[in-house]
């Protein structure tokens, strides 16, 4: 689909690539997709494993490129998460660069207007324009302050090489992500806070007493640590439940019962409405489920992943703003964590129309049309 140098074209050609660190980032980015598509761009994406099984299932006519993740593994206890992505500090470095020469020669086959990478920091290039979508401008670590000094340094070293870098979360003091997304010290581009964004709707679908909605996520081992706790306990739960795996691309299954139903992934329509129906929802306190849950103003139990920091924090400011009831996974048991969320008060946030996510596209269109002249 490469085209000659000398040929116009009337759409914007964007291209799309989430990191592999979880689905959380290939469906956040579901809906800048559809944004982009609704403002007449002409779209790619990039991936590989899940997060093109998710990205393909959504957006099947969509061109996809292969692009490789940066295959991080993880460790099996809170306190080996850290180090274990020390270690590996090397092979991210080398995967950061592996994506820079890759998209070099992207943008020369296919002629780019704009990159939207979700916390790629190697997809840059000078000759188009590149978005860094992150909610983490502050980066939380277990060895405390000076250590969280340093790494956002690190970490502004790359943003600031990108165009623009876009946040999703509010702009003012009332926000989701507290620190995480508000750090006293910004980078050096231009920073637009796009809102929280999801791929959910208020279809009008109805609650059913007591049923749950379980999605399980995250990476290895700790979301196959997380599946086998919710199935031991689950088989006990009196109401009806559904719980969704977090494998779009596994072959194997759960089988279900009258009672519990079990899938290894669920398109967008169907998630809605299954999120809609449930009284609670059980999942990984990760930030694209938290903003799923804002969306449709559901009632959370959030788990952070053991030794992530990120959502360590996350859990504990929401907790505190009463956004979410949280509890740590080692001390999760279901029939208590929905015990307490019933006593639980949530102040449900209010929700967020993304008019920001459509007016910072209508930007990078404009921009785009004022580059080509």
């Amino acid at each position: 689909m490469a085209e000659s140098a000398g040929e116009k074209r009337k759409k914007c050609r964007v291209l799309v690539a989430p990191l592999d660190w979880g689905l959380g980032h290939a469906t956040r980015c579901v809906p800048i997709i559809k944004e982009l598509l609704s403002q007449g761009c002409e779209v790619w994406l990039a991936g590989e494993g899940s997060q093109e099984s998710l990205l393909k299932s959504e957006f099947p006519n969509v061109p996809f490129l292969a692009l490789p993740g940066y295959r991080i593994r993880y460790a099996g206890s809170r306190h080996g998460f850290f180090w274990k992505i020390v270690i590996q500090l090397p092979r991210i470095l080398y995967a950061i660069r592996s994506e820079r020469i890759w998209l070099k020669k992207m943008v020369k086959d296919h002629r780019f207007d704009a990159v939207v990478s979700d916390s790629r920091f190697g997809l840059r290039n000078s000759k188009t324009l590149c978005i860094f979508i992150t909610h983490q401008l502050a980066i939380k670590s277990p060895l405390g302050r000076w250590s969280e000094k340093i790494l956002q340094r690190w970490n502004y070293s790359f943003i600031n090489r990108f165009s623009e870098c876009w946040v999703p979360d509010f702009a003012g003091e009332i926000n989701l992500a507290g620190e995480l997304s508000h750090p006293s010290t910004k980078p050096n581009l231009p920073v637009k806070y796009i809102g929280p964004i999801s791929r959910l709707d208020d279809a009008g679908t109805r609650e059913t007493r007591e049923h749950i909605l379980l999605i399980i996520s995250g990476p290895e081992p700790q979301r196959t640590f997380l599946e086998n706790k919710f199935v031991d306990e689950i088989s006990h739960y009196p109401a009806t439940a559904t719980v969704i795996r977090g494998l779009p691309s596994a072959l194997s299954i759960i089988p279900s019962t009258g009672m519990i139903k079990f899938y290894n992934h669920l398109a967008a329509e169907e998630l809605n409405e299954e999120m809609q129906r449930a009284a609670y929802v059980i999942g990984r306190c990760g930030y694209s489920t938290v903003m799923d849950v804002i969306k449709l103003q559901k009632k959370s139990v959030l788990i952070p992943t053991p030794g992530q920091t990120e959502q360590e924090y996350l859990a504990k400011h929401l907790l505190e703003k009463k956004i979410a009831f949280t509890v740590e996974q080692n001390k999760f048991s279901l029939n208590k964590a929905l015990g307490e969320a019933n006593k639980f008060n949530y102040l449900f946030f209010p929700h967020s129309d993304q008019n920001d996510l459509h007016s910072a596209i209508m930007s990078l269109n404009k921009t785009i049309e004022k580059k080509r002249g």
